[in-house]
């Protein structure tokens, strides 16, 4: 008996593996976690730059990394046997409108550092360029992997620069990634490097389909866990978590007011934050003692704070930064906005 064809692609379809839904649901409280700390050093219970350093800044890129590890295979699990065009073009097209609120919504509410192209902007955009790789042979798909994974390496232990040119640097190019100091924002994933797990996940997810393997992990019964429940509805708790995270966090303020924060330690971690961006911890650290040394002997530190000193015009600051960029060679980037 031969049955038609919408149930044989029904038939031919891979099992959703509760396991994988679970990892979403996992990553998905991880980060979280991470943005209630971001709220809590908006509302001033945290030094300024703490959710952008040390192991804050660690744990921010292992949530980045997880979910679009995910998200590569993800394309691949939905997209066999064949791509179901009308799932996908829907599914893509609400993560793009989803990025295009919140750039929106940011550029209104934080000027200075709005969402240009943070996670939802690079999903979007890999998620078109996954569908390409994925008509193609498997052995490109693993050889862009390998091109990216070098390239990743290269960047961060090789030469300083070798790939990144200022000519990226405004916002209509930094979303590539081979920016040198690109505008500051508030959650900013270009494609490289974070295209490397995505690429990984493609890759591994490729490989894997051609074994028993999601059959396997599909068989262990984890789809009825909350976090299962939970990354099945990604989308939707990414839009919904922040607004109510933020209102918690405000809710705190009321009744608990933050304690005013030491203006020197406040400095130090904005200048560091804004440093490691493009440079080590290390030369950082020296640049950013230089800086608030000068501006301390120069009397000059206080009214800084105060927002009394335009730092992008005034000559005095700008000599300090150069002067403390000479002695750091090579320069950091400038110093902060207060």
């Amino acid at each position: 008996m031969t049955l038609p064809a919408s149930k044989a692609d029904a038939a031919a379809r891979l099992p959703r593996i509760g396991l994988l839904d679970t990892a979403r649901g996992v990553a998905l409280i991880a980060m979280a976690s991470y943005h209630f700390s971001w709220d809590m050093e908006f509302m001033g219970y945290l030094a300024p730059g703490t959710a952008e350093t040390g192991w804050l800044k660690i744990y921010a890129r292992a949530i980045a990394t997880t979910f679009l590890f995910i998200v590569g295979i993800s394309l691949v699990l939905s997209s066999t046997p064949e791509i179901r065009w009308p799932s996908f073009w829907k599914r893509s097209g609400m993560i793009a409108a989803a990025a295009a609120v919140i750039s929106i919504a940011t550029r209104i509410a934080m000027p200075n550092e709005w969402i240009y192209f943070g996670i939802l902007h690079c999903i979007a955009v890999l998620t078109l360029v996954g569908v390409v790789f994925l008509r193609l042979p498997l052995a490109v798909t693993l050889i862009a992997t390998l091109v990216l994974f070098a390239a990743w390496i290269t960047d961060n232990f090789g030469p300083p620069g070798l790939l990144r040119s200022s000519f990226f640097d405004p916002r209509y190019l930094a979303w590539i990634g081979l920016a040198v100091t690109p505008e500051r924002s508030n959650d900013y994933v270009p494609l490289f490097p974070w295209a490397t797990p995505f690429f990984a996940g493609l890759s591994i997810a490729s490989i894997a389909i051609r074994t028993k393997l999601p059959h396997r992990l599909a068989a262990v019964g984890t789809g009825s866990w909350w976090p299962a429940r939970l990354g099945r509805h990604s989308l939707a708790f990414y839009l919904i978590h922040q607004p109510v995270l933020i209102g918690i966090a405000y809710g705190i303020s009321l009744v608990v007011p933050p304690q005013a924060p030491d203006p020197v330690a406040t400095y130090l971690r904005q200048c560091n934050a804004s440093c490691v961006m493009q440079q080590g911890e290390a030369l950082c650290h020296s640049f950013c003692q230089c800086t608030l040394g000068k501006l301390q002997a120069q009397a000059l530190f206080t009214p800084l704070q105060e927002g009394a000193i335009d730092i992008e015009n005034d000559e005095r600051v700008q000599a300090i930064a150069s002067e403390c960029s000479a002695e750091s060679e090579p320069a950091p980037a400038p110093l902060p906005q207060q």
